[in-house]
């Protein structure tokens, strides 16, 4: 059933899991507002993907803005308050994947400054947009809040020091808006994808390498898909999993089982 008067907006959407999100999210009738930050030769290629998952009775909206930047995140929030009127964002979702790939040990290789650029980017904007969100009163009085962890959030893995630690926070973080924010009517969770071939996953060294080894792993021998993900996120925007806040779910067919 179709809900034309939900709202979703989704952090980090022009491919991958975000975008396999919004594309769930439109089938089932939401307005959609995607936000990401490309490069002026990639928004051609994004721009036909947004055409392509758009249908004649949805909407989908985006916006071409560095959502990490406080006075830009700021700016467009006056902006989305404008767009979406009386009406209210019933589900935020964080996808965004902006991280040094270094490794530690290399003269010229992960440094401070790139822990804190990772994790700002990919864990604790997390924080400062529900915040800035809440304060603004645009959010709905039953609102889902979805992050996307890894495997990686335990496991160590060559060059990925900086994402790791990002998860580790960005899963703290998820937590704690569960438990501080539930007074304002959010539910917040983390998905933990099993291994998908996403434009971010190619940008970790070796990653054909895991690829192959999480094939192996995973008892339905394939891959995770974005569609896979964005399944799942549809389901907790049912009105059936408003009792569900505060947890880690995996959604990898199995791969850590083993």
């Amino acid at each position: 059933m179709k809900d034309m008067s939900k709202w979703a907006l989704i952090l980090g959407g022009s491919s991958g899991l975000g975008l396999a999100t919004a594309k769930k999210l439109l089938q089932h009738g939401f307005k959609v507002i995607v936000v990401h930050r490309d490069r002026k030769s990639d928004l051609g290629h994004i721009k036909r993907s947004f055409t392509e998952i758009s249908l004649a009775d949805n909407t989908l909206y985006s916006f071409n803005v560095d959502a990490v930047n406080p006075i830009k995140r700021s700016e467009l929030i006056q902006e989305i308050k404008k767009l979406i009127g009386v009406e209210k964002i019933d589900v935020l979702v964080h996808s965004i994947a902006k991280g040094n790939l270094k490794p530690m040990s290399e003269r010229n290789g992960l440094n401070n400054q790139d822990f804190h650029l990772t994790i700002d980017a990919m864990a604790i904007s997390l924080y400062d947009w529900v915040k800035s969100l809440v304060s603004e009163k645009l959010f709905s009085e039953d609102t889902r809040v979805v992050s996307f962890t890894s495997e990686g959030n335990s496991k160590t893995w060559s060059s990925y020091g900086a994402v790791s630690a990002a998860k580790a926070a960005l899963e703290a973080i998820t937590r704690n808006i569960a438990l501080e924010f539930a007074s304002v009517g959010i539910k917040a969770n983390c998905i933990q994808a099993g291994m998908t071939d996403t434009k971010s996953f190619q940008m970790i060294p070796n990653s054909n390498v895991l690829k192959e080894q999480a094939i192996k792993r995973n008892p339905n021998n394939r891959l995770t898909a974005p569609e896979d993900v964005a399944n799942a996120v549809y389901l907790l925007t049912l009105k059936e999993a408003n009792w569900i806040t505060g947890t880690v779910i995996k959604v990898d067919g199995g791969e850590s089982l083993q």
